[in-house]
């Protein structure tokens, strides 16, 4: 805990400069939406609370750095419900409104004026514009650096432990794992810390045939890729890597794009998987984290990224695609959020879009008012309850109890 407040300011600038590209591009998806639309926009704003710096553009759009930067929002004319979406009552008031001051052609330019395909466009523009910038970072990648292909050949096994007992052994080549092509073993390695008790079926080359094995990870320490020690699945057993096997392939701009969206595919599933564990009981809910974990992983690849690197050519190169690799998975991670059908989030505006276009009429005010507050509760307690996460990880009541005693 010591050591990340003395690091403190390396943990910071990563961690804002992830967050801020990611924020600023799910923003600008909605911004640019709602200009494609002809939506009157009063502000674009970066970060929340009181402005440190604004400048209001020729079309009227005021441009907002907020003193706290961990979000942002794009406010269009007439935006004064707090779930953005006006009941009939609202609307037959608002449009009196605006005729009397603008007149009967001015409608045309608000938000909630617009037609329910046009606003649930720009609603869904924000994940949709995380999503893409996820796959190009992905398939850029994919094209300049390649991905790694290395076989996962298994070097050892550990006598009693998963894999023994499910027949592995050394020489084996992971050729499948749950039916998905394994082409380098930390693919291995991401697929069962999350199947802890969970029957998985392997495919493994071994003596020129194929065998089909099948087994059981059990929960036990990992340590994952910035040196943080969880409870997650295991086989028990180590890999073995000839420098000759690992290559690095790269691929022409089609095959990239299609591995790119494979990779945000890839992620998606993996944490719609997890939360479903979760919810059924059979993981945990350590794997959450908020802005201080995120912070905490942005900081720790840096550090490590610094340490590693021989010269300042190196690190610059090192530096560089961490950073882009960590926004592309975290930019995957917001836009899945966003979308899920919680009030407050874009996800809840369409399924409130959903309804309308149903009923031919907008939610109640009142269910809509009462479906704001529990969705920024539900946010608010899950940002909670992922910051007590972090702060467990990083021992900081150990910590401020230790001043104590």
């Amino acid at each position: 805990m010591a050591g990340f407040l003395i690091n403190l300011p390396f943990y910071i600038m990563p961690y804002l400069l992830v967050v801020g590209v990611v924020v600023t591009v799910h923003e600008f998806g909605h911004f640019l939406a709602a200009k494609a639309v002809r939506t009157r926009i009063d502000q674009f704003s970066l970060g929340f609370g009181r402005a440190w710096a604004s400048w209001v553009d020729k079309s009227g759009v005021e441009w907002r750095l907020g003193l706290i930067p961990i979000g942002g929002y794009v406010r269009f004319a007439g935006d004064e419900n707090a779930a953005s979406v006006p009941d009939q009552n609202d609307l037959a008031a608002m449009r009196r409104e605006v005729v009397m001051r603008e007149g009967e052609a001015a409608l045309n330019g608000y938000y909630h004026f617009k037609p329910i395909w046009q606003r649930a466009f720009i609603s869904a523009a924000g994940p949709a514009a995380n999503f893409l910038l996820a796959i190009v970072i992905f398939a850029a990648l994919l094209m300049t650096v390649g991905e790694p292909i290395s076989p996962a050949r298994v070097g050892a096994v550990v006598p009693g432990g998963p894999a023994a007992l499910a027949g592995f052994k050394p020489g084996d080549l992971i050729l499948k794992a749950d039916g998905k092509t394994i082409k380098y073993d930390l693919e291995v390695r991401e697929l069962i810390i999350l199947r802890s008790g969970l029957p998985t079926n392997f495919v493994v080359e071994r003596g020129g045939r194929e065998l089909l094995l099948t087994a059981t990870p059990k929960r036990g320490p990992v340590e994952d890729g910035v040196g943080r020690i969880q409870q997650l699945g295991r086989l028990e057993l180590i890999f073995t890597e000839r420098p000759q096997d690992r290559i690095f392939k790269r691929y022409g701009p089609i095959d990239a794009l299609e591995g790119g969206v494979g990779q945000a595919r890839d992620l998606v599933t993996t944490t719609v998987f997890y939360l479903g564990r979760m919810i059924s009981g059979h993981e945990t809910a350590d794997q959450l984290s908020g802005p201080v974990g995120m912070a905490q992983i942005s900081g720790d690849l840096a550090r490590q990224t610094f340490d590693m690197s021989k010269d300042v050519s190196t690190l610059v190169r090192n530096a560089l695609i961490i950073l882009i690799t960590l926004i592309a998975n975290i930019s995957v991670g917001i836009g899945f959020l966003n979308l899920l059908p919680i009030p407050v989030l874009d996800g809840g505006h369409l399924l409130f879009y959903a309804y309308e276009a149903v009923a031919r009429r907008p939610l109640a005010a009142k269910v809509q008012a009462a479906g704001y507050r529990v969705g920024l509760a539900l946010v608010l307690g899950l940002m909670l309850f992922a910051t007590w996460n972090d702060l467990q990880r990083l021992r900081v009541f150990n910590f401020i109890g230790g001043l104590f005693s």
